[in-house]
């Protein structure tokens, strides 16, 4: 059994002023492929609040990992069931679907593969691990599929 985690990783002030710029210029564009911003409205405030994130991409689909478990995002995503992701000039907004634990070993390794350089802290299993390496641990980690909105319902 693995050792037990907090359900939500706090990032350190450092960490808060570096995702504050990279958030910036991911917003500009000047980011590389896979990384975004993610906009959502909070659940109480109403508030759009903005984050950076990796997309990782599989044969059809695409996924957003929280690789420090249940953060803010998280919860007002859940509540919202939608959130909008912003790179330069385009913003595109999707409806949420949560993946079930069993579903999510081949989507977090995929995440650790593609975004290790900067993800591979919140993981206890390395990167390039087989999907199986992974069942242990997929209830720390919210899986949210993106699913694009029917034509003119997305438009914003």
């Amino acid at each position: 059994m693995s050792p037990q985690v907090p359900a939500f990783r706090e990032p350190s002030p450092l960490e808060r002023i570096f995702n504050k710029a990279f958030g910036i210029l991911v917003g500009l564009g000047l980011a590389p492929r896979g990384y975004y911003l993610l906009r959502v409205r909070g659940r109480t405030t109403g508030r759009v609040h903005s984050t950076p994130v990796n997309v990782v991409e599989l044969p059809g689909s695409r996924f957003l990992v929280a690789p420090r478990g249940r953060t803010q995002w998280v919860s007002n995503a859940e509540a919202a069931g939608e959130v909008t992701l912003r790179k330069g000039w385009t913003s595109r907004r999707f409806r949420i679907r949560p993946v079930p634990d069993r579903e999510k070993p081949p989507m977090l390794r995929a995440y650790l593969d593609n975004f290790k350089m900067t993800v591979q802290r919140y993981f206890p299993v390395h990167a390039g691990s087989p999907p199986e390496a992974f069942a242990a641990i997929v209830e720390r980690y919210p899986v949210f599929e993106l699913l694009p909105f029917n034509e003119g319902e997305g438009a914003r």
